[in-house]
């Protein structure tokens, strides 16, 4: 399973990077915003920090101003996936760009059935929202396993990417159900490291050790 970085904080990114953990980067305008610079230097500035795919999404909402937005944001590097929404102008926009060989991402997922057509529209990345449908009384997992079904019936290329991801047990449930990406904050990346015996462990391990009055080096 792939895990994909959900943030535009390029400190934190150069931080995870280090890890080795951070196969890919998802951005979203709210996260563009929320960095306070111009989106085509922050995709820039993450596509520099990591080879793998980053999502950099579109804001129009019509086919023609969606193509070139698209076109020029899959320029600024060319690890740049060019993110759309599930809508009527998306889908179309996806097969355009899909067609002309530039990876597509396409986002705002809430149905097995919105997945099936971007598979069919040549989508690269799928990216279906758990957390949201969860927070409205849905099991966002029951459409993961949905999807993972239906792309194995026909053998679609196109990669799932469970996005809206709010803590571990997300992470732990797609895995299980082989979604092959995971978008998350890196606070979520980081939790997945923790665990209360870890702790008790190595502070048991280097309390003894200490007794010692050894070094290693």
């Amino acid at each position: 399973m792939k895990f994909f970085a959900d943030t535009a904080d390029v400190a934190e990114l150069r931080s995870l990077a280090g890890t080795g953990l951070m196969d890919g980067v998802t951005t979203n305008p709210s996260l563009i915003a929320k960095s306070g610079r111009k989106i085509a230097e922050v995709i820039a500035e993450i596509c520099s920090i990591t080879e793998g795919p980053v999502s950099a999404e579109v804001t129009a909402t019509d086919l023609e101003t969606m193509l070139k937005e698209g076109r020029y944001l899959r320029d600024i590097a060319k690890n740049v996936c060019v993110k759309v929404p599930l809508t009527e102008a998306g889908l179309r926009t996806c097969k355009v760009l899909s067609d002309e060989g530039t990876p597509v991402n396409v986002t705002l997922c809430f149905s097995a059935n919105q997945a099936l057509l971007a598979a069919k529209a040549g989508a690269t990345f799928i990216s279906p929202f758990v957390g949201r449908l969860d927070d409205i009384g849905q099991d966002g997992m029951e459409m993961i396993a949905d999807v993972v079904q239906i792309y194995d019936n026909y053998n679609f290329a196109t990669e799932i990417l469970v996005a809206s991801i709010r803590h571990p047990v997300h992470v732990l449930q797609a895995a299980k159900l082989g979604a092959h990406v995971g978008t998350m904050p890196p606070s979520v990346i980081k939790a997945m490291m923790k665990h209360p015996l870890t702790d008790r462990g190595l502070d048991a391990f280097l309390a003894d050790w200490a007794k010692t009055g050894q070094s290693i080096l």
